[in-house]
């Protein structure tokens, strides 16, 4: 944890008080990870110094590149730079060479490639969701305890948190990043190391849910998505098309249910 923040002195001014003091305070830390698979660079990450392999794994798999851990021979870190073997090449090759990948990824946004999410959705091929139902009041406890669990966020409000969640309101994996979409590729990718069913999981997250947040869901299976944030058009286009329940303004003893409500009982 200590290499996730850094100590600062500030200036505090207080206009009520008519007040400026000079306090120490933290702020999160990012790094770059270029991420290179075989002799490709993929991209380039500005993300958290922590769970590194974590978010390899669940970009790989979160951006459709691998269908499982299993088809990762070896990451190897060198510095800044990450080398991903896989067992099989074509697929992923093929993947790369036929978008047009975004070769940054900067703390508030995830990737692009498509002209539409349309055309996106029409290319990838998406796992079977579960159908089964979720009590209310489990998500709105869970989404509730994001915050208080995520220690870095504590200490400097700097981070997004996301957790995955058993259906039964126990904590799967939890992560904190500077960006939205890094703490759910971390969440995804811890999950899949330890080989849970993130079919039986939902997603909680402390940010707003776009259509690539949404779509990473969608390739390993999670079935729910729920936020204590708004949903955007993007995400609510990616979870119709998918069958996605998404959740969003899960505060206090209310939450907005966009699609597939079926799955939520109270």
């Amino acid at each position: 944890m200590d290499n996730e923040t850094k100590s600062i002195f500030i200036s505090r001014i207080d206009v009520a008080a008519s007040r400026i003091e000079e306090k120490k305070d933290l702020v999160a830390r990012e790094t770059p990870v270029h991420l290179f698979l075989g002799s490709i660079h993929l991209v380039s990450i500005l993300s958290s110094p922590a769970k590194l392999k974590e978010l390899v794994v669940g970009h790989l798999l979160g951006e459709g590149l691998v269908n499982s851990v299993d088809d990762i021979a070896e990451i190897a870190f060198e510095e800044n730079r990450c080398y991903v073997t896989l067992r099989k090449t074509d697929t992923a090759e093929h993947t790369i060479v036929s978008r047009s990948f975004s070769r940054l990824i900067v703390s508030s946004c995830g990737t692009v490639g498509y002209r539409s999410l349309s055309e996106l959705l029409d290319q990838i091929e998406l796992k079977s969701l579960a159908r089964w139902q979720m009590k209310a009041d489990t998500i709105l406890h869970c989404i509730k305890k994001l915050n208080s669990l995520g220690e870095i966020f504590k200490q400097t409000g700097g981070v997004h948190v996301a957790a995955l969640f058993h259906r039964d309101g126990e904590l799967v994996t939890l992560a904190e990043d500077v960006g939205r979409h890094n703490a759910v590729d971390k969440v995804i990718g811890e999950a899949a190391l330890r080989s849970e069913d993130m079919n039986v999981c939902f997603l909680a997250l402390s940010g707003r849910m776009t259509g690539d947040i949404v779509l990473k869901a969608a390739r390993v299976g999670v079935p729910i998505v729920a936020s204590l944030a708004a949903a955007v058009d993007s995400g609510l286009e990616v979870a119709r098309k998918t069958g996605i329940t998404l959740i969003g303004f899960a505060r206090g003893n209310r939450m907005n249910v966009y699609t597939f409500p079926r799955r939520i009982k109270l």
